[in-house]
């Protein structure tokens, strides 16, 4: 082979261009034992393909299979779904026993002292609630005079 061509086709190959045939061609010329002088520094590297090509390896890769057991997947899903199940009727045997109980109690007394302190203690509640609700409209009502003020219809 011409000197030029294996050079031409050595730079190929360290751009990543070259293909197959022209890949081989190299490794035949690398086999060789008349090789350029300027080239030789190139040879371990083709002689490792071809000794890399004919390695094989010896070590057994063991196989296993995954067989998963489909009947204990099957009672783990039943069981999931049972406890599902009775935490939905044990919730809701709960919320019917409080509802039944804060129906009978209907907030009635037996004492009318405490029934005067519970329903004043109500109202104070309510005129708090209403009192804040107040303030806040006396500032809506300074904002709009504020507005007509500055904005003058």
């Amino acid at each position: 082979m011409e000197l030029n061509k294996i050079e031409d086709i050595l730079e190929k190959y360290f751009q990543g261009e070259t293909s197959i045939a022209e890949e081989n061609q190299l490794k035949e010329y690398f086999s060789s034992p008349n090789v350029a002088q300027h080239l030789e520094q190139y040879k371990p590297m083709f002689g490792y393909f071809s000794q890399a090509k004919e390695q094989k390896s010896t070590y057994e890769i063991p196989l296993q299979s995954k067989k998963r057991n489909v009947a204990w997947l099957s009672i783990a899903a039943s069981a999931v779904v049972l406890l599902g199940i009775g935490t939905y009727f044990f919730m809701s045997e709960q919320k019917e026993t409080t509802a039944v109980a804060s129906q009978t109690e209907l907030g009635t007394y037996d004492n009318p002292e405490e029934a005067l302190k519970a329903t004043q203690k109500a109202l104070a509640l309510l005129s708090n609630n209403v009192n804040v609700g107040i303030e806040s409209v006396q500032y809506i009502n300074e904002f709009e005079q504020s507005k007509n003020k500055i904005f003058k219809q």
